[in-house]
């Protein structure tokens, strides 16, 4: 094989330093060439970025503020944007280099390069620090400053409770739509939401026409106004009036109205609250729906509430064959309860006075749509129509051969709640999470706030929607349950003490002050307790990681 030398390499010295190099346009070398021309020279070496403490922003050049995480491509944006110079060389390589998250400072490594004479690159690899800057953003300036709203939102509902704003509230946290939110008021029949932007408070309407039956109203008020400029500032209201009926109530729909709802019995009971109302009729399990829109044309009040229910005993079921979905149609027979007591108590428990009407021992017979979940022995909760009175022109319209006796709404399970069971789970509130000043702070959440009012009835409506969230599934996947770090006894909804005076309705429920421990054993001791009460399951509830801190794991280590 003949051996074929390679081409010479022709070598020439630096001008500067006299290294031999390969031959180039500048015949120098790159330590030369480096000490010769800065290509980093008009792009500063220091800079500082704007955060804001309380959204956790950034300032984006010229005026926008972003939400960026440490370390990520937004905020490597951001810090590009403050150097100048960078448009005049090529970039080919930018990373964070990691510093202590409390020394206020951001390193940033870049890789550049640059065409210095004919034909030749020169690339370099620089340092630059950003000095973290703690301001406020012009939006947590005028959260800062009092009565800056733009915007409010008025809720309303004319109903004698807060159940549904309890509701509405967890509503609102499971699907974030209170981030906007300035600040949360309580008024007399509803809550105000303060916005600093008009398009968040439309935001807030149409979250809530999309989870509760509304309608809505909007008026703007003028501040100021430039001639000059033709530009005007206002102040914008949404008022929002949600349909006061509610789950579970008691309903006399309009006849005309009853005909066009595919002929529906005008006596029903409200089984579901959307954005829509979806009525039931427990004798025929024949439903319907009717939109807010249809509503508004022709409005109708309920004409009774779940504070009216009743309680009775369930004496026997037999079922009828139809069923409509959960819903199973079944005849039963219930007396009062307490009815067939042996012997005369003499407490006046606040009942009113069924024995000297004829009524305490007497067995009623009624159609249900509850057959699927009771037995015999169960204690349920209905309207008593025989003694009720209510003023209304369609029921007094209804002939009296169509109106039962009772209509028996859903079951429930006094002697499980007699015992003060503790509860595993508890909710949020957008109050505790705004951190309003001026907090009454012994409402529940965001209601009972408001100065003056009766904290007693705030309580039962808490504990009232405590338990519907408890019997009910459906209710339960639409908010978020969070484990409770320190259970709490469940509240007692019972009947009044004992009483000299005027005797009371058995339809009111007051609340009484939870006893002790050891009286509620003495108390309960031979009462067994229901063996199908919903019970919550560890799996269906979310960690609160609001609550965890060190000195938690700090006092768990020790143990």
């Amino acid at each position: 094989m003949e051996f074929i030398p390679a081409p010479a390499v022709h070598r020439v010295l630096c001008a500067d330093c006299g290294t031999p190099i390969v031959p180039n346009s500048a015949n120098l070398c790159v330590a030369c060439l480096r000490n010769t021309v800065d290509i980093t020279e008009g792009i500063p070496k220091q800079a500082s970025v704007s955060f804001c403490r309380n959204c956790e922003r950034f300032l984006s050049p010229p005026q926008s503020w972003v939400l960026a995480r440490p370390e990520s491509a937004e905020l490597l944006a951001i810090c590009l944007k403050k150097l100048k110079g960078l448009n005049k060389v090529r970039l080919t390589d930018a990373h964070f280099i990691w510093t202590e998250p409390h020394s206020k400072r951001l390193r940033v490594s870049m890789t550049i390069q640059k065409e210095v004479l004919t034909n030749t690159i020169l690339e370099q690899i620089f340092e630059i620090e950003y000095l973290v800057q703690h301001g406020q953003c012009p939006d947590c300036a005028k959260l800062a400053a009092k009565n800056t709203w733009k915007a409010l939102v008025q809720v309303r509902q004319k109903v004698s409770h807060k159940r549904t704003f309890l509701f509405l509230e967890q509503l609102i946290l499971k699907h974030g739509a209170q981030k906007d939110t300035i600040s949360v008021k309580e008024v007399r029949d509803g809550l105000d939401f303060f916005y600093s932007q008009r398009s968040h408070a439309l935001k807030m309407v149409d979250f809530l026409g999309s989870v509760v039956p509304i309608r809505s109203k909007a008026s703007e008020q003028l501040l100021s106004s430039d001639t000059h400029t033709n530009t005007a500032n206002f102040k914008y209201t949404y008022s929002v009036e949600i349909i006061p009926i509610c789950k579970d109530d008691l309903v006399c729909i309009p006849l005309k109205v009853a005909r066009q709802l595919s002929n529906i019995n005008p006596l029903t009971i409200c089984a579901r609250v959307g954005n829509s109302l979806q009525l039931l009729d427990p004798t025929t399990l024949q439903a319907c729906e009717i939109s807010s829109a249809a509503y508004w044309r022709t409005p109708f009040d309920s004409l009774a509430t779940v504070s009216d229910l009743v309680e009775f005993t369930v004496l026997d079921v037999e079922l009828d064959g139809r069923s409509r979905g959960k819903y199973v149609l079944a005849d039963a027979q219930v007396a009062l309860a307490g009815a067939f007591r042996s012997g005369k108590h003499e407490e006046d428990d606040g009942m009113m006075d069924y024995e000297s009407q004829g009524l305490s021992n007497q067995i009623f017979h009624t159609r249900t749509h509850l057959g699927g979940i009771l037995q015999p022995g169960d204690t349920v909760l209905g309207f008593f129509l025989t003694n009720a009175n209510y003023n209304s022109d369609e029921f007094a319209q209804l002939k009296s051969d169509r109106i039962p006796d009772i209509i028996l709404v859903k079951k429930t399970y006094p002697n499980r709640r007699k015992k003060n069971r503790t509860r595993n789970w508890k909710l949020r509130s957008i109050g505790k999470e705004a951190g309003e000043e001026g907090e009454t702070g012994g409402g529940r959440g965001v209601v009972g706030r408001m100065g003056g009012r009766d904290n007693k009835k705030v309580e039962e409506d808490y504990e009232l929607f405590l338990r519907e969230i408890e019997e009910d599934e459906e209710l339960r996947g639409a908010v978020n349950l969070y484990k409770a770090a320190d259970n709490v006894p469940a509240m007692q909804v019972d009947k009044p003490t004992k009483s000299k005076g005027k005797k009371q309705s058995q339809y009111s429920m007051d609340v009484d002050e939870a006893p002790a421990p050891a009286q509620v054993a003495d108390q309960n001791s031979d009462e067994e307790e229901e063996a199908d009460f919903p019970e919550i399951k560890l799996d269906e509830l979310l960690e609160d990681f609001d609550e965890m801190n060190l000195r938690e794991e700090e006092v768990e280590q020790e143990v």
